[in-house]
């Protein structure tokens, strides 16, 4: 279990509310070990995170940036490393008027996915994790892994196949059959 904290916070206090602030962040070698282990990967060879926060009339703000990300996780059919580039743009909008009821189990999702409540800090490391995290392949495989037929049964008991499952598909067979029959 890793124990290297991954915050690179910007408080939206300390940013000119005139003109925002530019942001670039490269994740060093302890902090990759961490994001690896946060992303269940082999291991995360580059991350970057790159952009801006701006105004966004009187109280609300706007972060726009870039994350890039060169990941290594485990081929699901055969184990073997795969790696991934991930460019993703990101945005979150930080609004005053997002409201929040503690009441409801349930939340009400907005049309706009990028809106979220203000608050006093952004944490850079969190967005582009949770950037990357999305953009992962959910089950990675090597371009020329091919997943085979097994067939496992006890001896002498006739196995289980695919098509065995598919009663309907049985049923389309004989109906075609008996339709061939008819004519």
């Amino acid at each position: 279990m890793q124990t290297t904290q991954i915050i690179h916070p910007i408080r939206l206090g300390d940013v000119p509310k005139s003109k925002g602030i530019s942001f670039d962040v490269n994740f060093s070698g302890t902090e990759l070990i961490a994001i690896a282990d946060v992303l269940s990967a082999i291991t995360v060879k580059k991350m970057r995170i790159q952009g801006k926060i701006s105004p966004s009339g009187k109280k609300d703000w706007v972060l726009q940036a870039k994350v890039g990300a060169t990941v290594v996780q485990t081929c699901v059919i055969t184990l073997n490393p795969v790696q991934t580039r991930v460019d993703t743009p990101v945005t979150r909008k930080y609004v005053t008027d997002y409201v929040v009821n503690p009441d409801e189990s349930v939340t009400e999702m907005t049309t706009d996915e990028s809106i979220e409540p203000l608050v006093a800090e952004i944490d850079i490391a969190e967005i582009a994790i949770e950037a990357v995290a999305l953009a992962l392949p959910d089950y990675p495989k090597s371009h020329d892994a091919q997943l085979e037929t097994a067939v496992f049964t006890e001896a002498g008991v006739t196995p289980m196949t695919d098509e065995d499952t598919k009663p309907f598909a049985s049923l389309a067979s004989l109906k075609d059959k008996l339709s061939k029959e008819d004519k």
